[in-house]
């Protein structure tokens, strides 16, 4: 069993979750039961399902829950770019949260591979 909060992907994870919080408080009302919830479900699972395999028995299970923490990641990636065209994310805020969905992703894939 290993601490999740020892994890890089986990750190990057939970702040990616803290910035769509942030960044989802200036949207439409409307949005609340939308777009807003969608975006802190998906990005505040990543670093759940990043949690969770840490309390699983060996990197295989871990493995398991970090694809489905990847496919939280391209699950916030669009909704950022509804968001965006929408005109509820201001370009360089959209810019951010990408970027940091971008490493994300590539920092789950790499340790998908080490675990596998």
């Amino acid at each position: 069993m290993k601490d999740f909060r020892d994890l890089k992907v986990w750190e990057k994870g939970h702040d990616l979750t803290l910035a769509v919080y942030r960044a989802t408080a200036g949207f439409p009302q409307q949005e609340v039961y939308g777009l807003i919830s969608q975006l802190r479900r998906a990005s505040s699972s990543i670093p759940a399902n990043i949690a969770e395999g840490c309390g699983r028995n060996g990197d295989a299970e871990l493995a398991r829950f970090c694809q489905i923490a990847m496919g939280s990641a391209s699950e916030v990636e669009y909704h950022l770019l509804l968001a965006r065209d929408l005109n509820f994310l201001a370009e360089n805020v959209y810019e951010d949260l990408a970027g940091n969905i971008v490493e994300i992703k590539k920092m789950l894939a790499t340790f998908i591979q080490k675990l596998r």
